[in-house]
């Protein structure tokens, strides 16, 4: 089974290509959807425990927690200790599923995979991009979202040319979905094709 790391920065369409793959009946692991499955159930206690109040429930308040964390680089450190094996238990399990039942190709969808060391996690790497001037009219398009906030959550990530730099293939999204698909298409052809190149 070859395991494909998605990957782009934020506003890239990500989420939007992930579903493409879906589509295209490829299975995939998203991060984030973890990450609120896990707040949900196994990461509530390790989390209330660390940063007690921030669950309801038994389901951690992302509202309360950001209140915590945001700004604070130990409590995030912290939280991120708890919460990235958890995701990556989760997904491990997703792969070993997957791979069981005879599926050629499976997507783990990583934003930060250049940033938190996921290279070495799969074995080819697909960048979602777009025009920057795309990418800032998606992103500024978001609720509560100012410039100030997304050139900080920018000068956090491998810059865009560096990743498709490092990229095995790329989906470019700046041009319609269409030809996003299209991509997509072709990439689930060439992995699923004889030789599995």
């Amino acid at each position: 089974m070859i395991v494909l790391g998605l990957t782009g920065s934020i506003g890239m369409g990500k989420s939007t290509t992930a579903k493409m793959f879906a589509e295209a009946g490829v299975p995939v692991h998203d991060s984030d959807e973890a990450v609120h499955r896990l707040y949900a159930g196994k990461a509530a206690p390790l989390v209330e425990a660390a940063f007690p109040g921030t669950t309801i429930a038994g389901v951690v308040d992302r509202a309360k927690l950001g209140e915590r964390v945001l700004g604070d680089s130990a409590a995030l450190k912290r939280l991120e200790a708890i919460i990235h094996p958890l995701v990556r238990a989760d997904a491990d399990a997703f792969l070993a599923r997957n791979r069981a039942a005879g599926a050629p190709i499976a997507v783990l969808d990583i934003p930060l995979l250049f940033e938190t060391g996921g290279r070495n996690r799969v074995d080819k790497v697909v960048v979602v991009t777009a025009p920057a001037e795309v990418q800032r009219q998606r992103v500024l398009a978001r609720r509560g979202m100012t410039e100030d906030k997304l050139a900080s959550i920018l000068a956090k990530q491998v810059p865009d040319a560096e990743k498709r730099r490092q990229a095995d293939f790329i989906v470019d999204t700046g041009e319609g979905m269409d030809a996003a698909r299209a991509a997509v298409a072709a990439i689930v052809a060439e992995l699923s094709g004889v030789g599995g190149h």
